[in-house]
């Protein structure tokens, strides 16, 4: 049965940044959302237990959808990457960082997130939520796809407004009946100067983008991801969210085309020009 809901926020990529976080949920409590429904990549960043922790405690106001880092956090822990140092890549270093400092009922939590979520909103009718694209949570759309793949990527969707994330930006774009809308990025955005919070609230008043503001160096000076005992109960390093956040490359440097893609629709600044733009974007 589908669940039906007057007023929806959608939070997207939080990747473990617990300050961004908090300043969307404080601004929630005046928005007072039905359903608070969490986007996928959640974890993978500088307080992953933290988040998980504060997104559980919300109960039955919050559901979840699968995004491509929550699997590899999920690899990581089952033993993919035994150490963060072992891993070749920026992407799977954060997976094996966030997977030793998650304890096994957060992997769990991770492992029984659903792949898409269908709700229906209340003077916006049903809408399905997804990470990447409804086809998978690794499919890369942005504000620069054309039309002819939006039209193949949405053609066997039965709801009309698909709500995504995965690259960081925020968009709304239509072809004919259907509609699809990035919520952006809470955590690590890839738009926006200084560094903002950005999410989607869906209601009677139709799509609205939405974004908050925080003081990340304020954040940081407060000590964000100082030492903690991770599962093993060591102390686990200090994660530089810094670079997450200054540096949005740190993480889609290890998908070579994909800051060529964000290049055209939200004017990331890129080093490795040698990679030609994918042609299905």
């Amino acid at each position: 049965m589908v669940q039906k809901v007057s007023r929806i926020t959608a939070i997207y990529d939080v990747h473990g940044n617990l300050p961004a976080l908090q300043t969307v949920l404080a601004e929630l409590e005046s928005v007072n959302p039905d359903l608070i429904v969490v986007g996928g990549d959640v974890v993978a960043g500088p307080m992953p237990a933290e988040v998980l922790d504060r997104l559980a405690a919300l109960s039955e106001s919050v559901c979840f959808v699968r995004g491509n880092a929550d699997r590899e956090v999920l690899a990581a822990y089952d033993g993919r990457y035994t150490d963060a140092t072992d891993a070749a890549e920026p992407a799977e270093r954060a997976a094996a960082f966030a997977a030793s400092n998650i304890d096994r009922a957060q992997r769990d939590l991770l492992a029984s997130l659903a792949e898409r979520l269908v709700v229906e909103v209340e003077g916006v009718g049903q809408v399905l939520f997804c990470h990447g694209s409804p086809r998978s949570d690794e499919e890369i759309v942005t504000a620069a796809t054309t039309e002819g793949r939006l039209r193949e990527i949405l053609a066997e969707v039965d709801q009309d407004l698909v709500v995504c994330g995965h690259t960081h930006a925020q968009f709304d774009r239509r072809v004919s009946a259907k509609r699809i809308v990035n919520a952006g990025s809470v955590g690590m955005p890839y738009q926006g100067k200084p560094v903002g919070a950005f999410w989607l609230l869906l209601g009677a008043g139709g799509v609205c983008l939405r974004r908050s503001d925080y003081d990340l160096d304020r954040a940081l000076s407060a000590g964000l991801g100082e030492e903690r005992e991770n599962r093993e109960g060591l102390a686990r390093p200090r994660h530089p969210l810094s670079s997450l956040l200054k540096n949005p490359r740190f993480l889609c440097r290890s998908r070579p085309r994909f800051p060529q893609l964000l290049k055209a629709a939200v004017n990331v600044v890129v080093a490795d020009e040698q990679f030609l733009d994918d042609p299905r974007a």
